[in-house]
């Protein structure tokens, strides 16, 4: 039988939506689409990137263990203004990703990331 982890960050629509953070599930990490706190792309896909890094520490890996990206924005061409927070996260390990433009959930979120990182052996 596969193990499955739930990763919860008590986030306020995790119980109003039916989800968590992320799932510990077939060898990978799948992190939930994460928007963060802010007033602009650049602040609020830091604060993304830092609540998404908090549930990669929970699952035992990092940043260097995504393999998959996918970042959602409602307006293209703001995702320009978050390339370099992105390289220097990523680093020298950088995923598959995909940018979708498309409307969130609230129209003052400016981008939503969502990872699948390669769980360690001992998750």
């Amino acid at each position: 039988m596969a193990r499955i982890r739930r990763i919860s960050s008590g986030g306020e629509f995790e119980k109003k939506v039916g989800y968590c953070r992320a799932v510990v599930a077939g060898g990978f990490v799948h992190v939930a689409g994460t928007v963060g706190q802010g007033e602009d792309v650049v602040s609020q896909c830091r604060s993304a990137l830092e609540i998404i890094g908090k549930a990669l520490e929970e699952a035992g890996v990092g940043f260097s263990d995504v393999v998959r990206v996918h970042y959602y924005l409602p307006e293209a061409e703001e995702f320009e203004a978050c390339w370099p927070m992105l390289a220097e996260v990523f680093g020298g390990n950088p995923p598959a990703a995909t940018m979708i433009e498309t409307g969130l959930i609230d129209p003052k979120y400016r981008i939503e990331i969502e990872v699948t990182a390669l769980a360690s052996k001992t998750t």
